[in-house]
């Protein structure tokens, strides 16, 4: 299986469940990681020719591919009006185009092994967030990138779905309160918290929560699930 973005927190918890599920190992990331039974490539999802190359590695490597998860993503938050192009550019072109450049790369070979794509979408694609207008545009994408996949890829034995999580506790969270914050992340955390049904009780979100739901989705027992957007994010997205 191929992970991108395998240096992150959800990405290492994932390559860290099927690990130890028996699997096979491969990431692609822009960060050095070192495990010794995992095959890593630096590179870059925003590059086509970098999701080319790290697919020719795993073949090379492993002969196949039974699994694609798409964990790589970059936050950025501010109202449309001042949001810069820059800012803009890296949400749409990490996000979007990295899913898409990661998925064309890997198709073809997955439809050999028919394997299972799984995305990485989120509650701000599902719902509108304020002040994420980027952030929701580029997992809306997402999300429907993953329905049109699953109808694509059907007739091939191939299953396309994404996980929608709320606020895991990963780097990415981190660099949320540490930038947006106004110089008080514990505040930030806390307005985030205050979102979710739980009033008090309300946590962040294990990465290896999200890991747990990824590995189901990729399991055979999980056949007769594709073209889904499956949530969790602790009812965050159920309704008010």
């Amino acid at each position: 299986m191929l992970v991108t973005g395998i240096a992150g927190g959800i990405g290492a918890a994932t390559g860290r469940r099927f690990s130890e599920g028996g699997w096979r190992v491969a990431g692609l990331d822009q960060r050095a990681i070192s495990v010794d039974e995992w095959l890593t490539v630096a590179g870059d999802v925003r590059i086509g020719a970098d999701c080319a190359r790290a697919v020719d590695a795993v073949l090379e490597r492993f002969g196949r591919i039974d699994a694609l998860v798409n964990t790589a993503g970059v936050w950025r938050e501010g109202p449309v009006e001042s949001m810069s192009d820059q800012d803009f550019d890296a949400v749409i072109d990490v996000n979007l185009k990295g899913t898409f450049a990661m998925c064309r790369a890997a198709i073809p070979t997955l439809r050999k092994a028919e394997g299972v794509i799984v995305n990485l979408s989120s509650d701000a694609g599902i719902q509108g967030n304020t002040g994420a207008a980027a952030y929701c545009a580029s997992k809306g994408a997402v999300s429907l990138l993953t329905k049109a996949l699953a109808l694509e890829l059907a007739p091939h034995g191939v299953r396309v779905n994404a996980v929608c999580p709320g606020d895991v506790i990963s780097p990415m969270l981190q660099f949320q309160a540490d930038t947006y914050g106004a110089g008080d992340p514990d505040r930030y955390f806390a307005a985030l918290l205050a979102q979710y049904p739980q009033g008090g009780r309300a946590r962040f979100i294990e990465p290896a929560e999200v890991a747990e739901l990824i590995w189901f989705l990729a399991q055979p027992h999980a056949a007769a699930i594709t073209g889904a957007l499956v949530s969790i994010d602790f009812g965050l997205t159920a309704g008010k």
